[in-house]
């Protein structure tokens, strides 16, 4: 399982778990979903900082994998535009004096 599928369904469980212990407590409940919100992010953040790590691992080797392609199409691209370029300027058709 991806590091991101596991960070989001544990962002998720906590916001699930904490929601479910202010169940029975007399509130509103917009007011009992904004407090499941903010002590699930904040517990979040301690408590699936590996998650978190990894996932922030998985997402910087692919964007290095994204750049390393990048740059492998551009290399290429040039190569081949600068083997068929005619350095003269006059294009492919026209004669040559």
């Amino acid at each position: 399982m991806s590091a991101a599928v596991k960070y989001t369904l544990g962002r998720i469980g906590l916001f699930v778990a904490v929601l479910a212990a202010l169940w029975f407590v007399e509130l509103n409940l917009f007011l009992k979903l904004m407090v499941a919100l903010v002590f699930s992010a904040a517990a979040s953040f301690f408590l699936l900082r590996p998650w978190r790590d990894e996932m922030a691992e998985e997402m910087a080797a692919a964007a290095e994998r994204r750049r390393v392609e990048k740059e492998r199409l551009r290399s290429a691209l040039a190569g081949e535009d600068a083997a068929g370029d005619d350095s003269d300027g006059r294009g492919g058709d026209a004669p040559k004096s």
